[in-house]
């Protein structure tokens, strides 16, 4: 089970691109076991590490080349995609498909309204149909993965993040995050028109002390279980492909290298299996001191 906490994105090419969703569990985890031994350290290293689209440059397709790159962040070009990919399977060590990310927050090509405006529709089912449009509209030019929906409870007016999310109950939060979720990936995330949700920012991102972002929270761990997680949870019972870590510390531990989060609750309390990433601020907490793959 470690090794898919530590290496997601082979993961999760595989549910995307493999039909993993349908095929038994047994099955997936041998495939991954029998690729990681034959992987190198580097190769293992790779799989963590996400690089900004720069189009089909030299110096890309030697990373893919090379098992240095396991998914690729905002190239929206469908030429490019295609080709990248092609290195990927056909012309690395591996042959491990590279995944396509994206920030697709309230739509793709058509638009929706922010995330705080589409909560005070309280229509769950309008808000699933736009993620279900978004999803078809940027899966067909190759994304398959989106860091999307924010879940953060907000109850600063001063935090600038707000319009993110969707607002200050924890309910709604929960309700409109699964709706989101179901939008995006479907009921099998290998069948076309679907793309891999990620709930963020776990946890606690939208109680920054003061309203400002990146800044600290102080959570007693009632506020903690009553307010801020719920939403998460409800994400992880949702099926969510992906979680992502949040930029801030709680009580002076920060989130990405927090094992009371990311251990004891998300994976040991809730049973969840799926990824979990790193924001790259996130990562920036970790500096100098350590830099721990999540």
């Amino acid at each position: 089970m470690k090794k898919r906490y530590l290496f997601g994105s082979l993961l999760l090419a595989g549910c995307l691109l493999a039909g993993c969703d349908s095929a038994p569990k047994d099955d997936v985890e041998s495939k991954i076991d029998a690729l990681l031994q034959q992987m190198t350290l580097e190769e293992k290293i790779g799989q963590i590490n996400q690089q900004t689209g720069s189009g089909y440059s030299d110096e890309m397709v030697g990373a893919i080349r090379n098992g240095s790159v396991g998914s690729i962040l905002n190239e929206v070009d469908p030429e490019v995609v295609n080709k990248l990919q092609r290195e990927a399977v056909e012309n690395s060590r591996m042959g491990i498909p590279i995944v396509f990310a994206r920030d697709v927050i309230h739509g793709f090509k058509t638009i929706f309204p922010i995330p705080l405006g589409q909560a005070a529709s309280w229509n769950p089912q309008l808000v699933e149909q736009g993620a279900r449009i978004a999803a078809v509209e940027a899966s067909s030019v190759g994304v398959r993965w989106t860091f999307s929906p924010m879940v953060d409870v907000s109850r600063d007016a001063r935090w600038g993040r707000i319009a993110e999310s969707f607002g200050e109950d924890t309910y709604l939060s929960s309700v409109m995050g699964v709706a989101m979720i179901g939008g995006y990936q479907g009921d099998d995330l290998s069948k076309p028109g679907t793309m891999a949700a990620c709930a963020k920012h776990f946890a606690c991102y939208g109680a920054a002390e003061a309203g400002k972002d990146y800044n600290t929270t102080w959570i007693p761990e009632l506020l903690l279980r009553d307010v801020y997680l719920p939403p998460f949870e409800a994400a992880a019972k949702a099926g969510a492909a992906t979680f992502m870590c949040s930029f801030n510390d709680i009580n002076g531990v920060p989130s990405s290298g927090n094992p009371y989060l990311n251990i004891d609750i998300l994976r040991n309390e809730w049973a969840y299996d799926g990824v979990l990433v790193s924001d790259w601020a996130s990562i920036q907490q970790m500096i100098p001191t350590a830099i721990v793959p999540t």
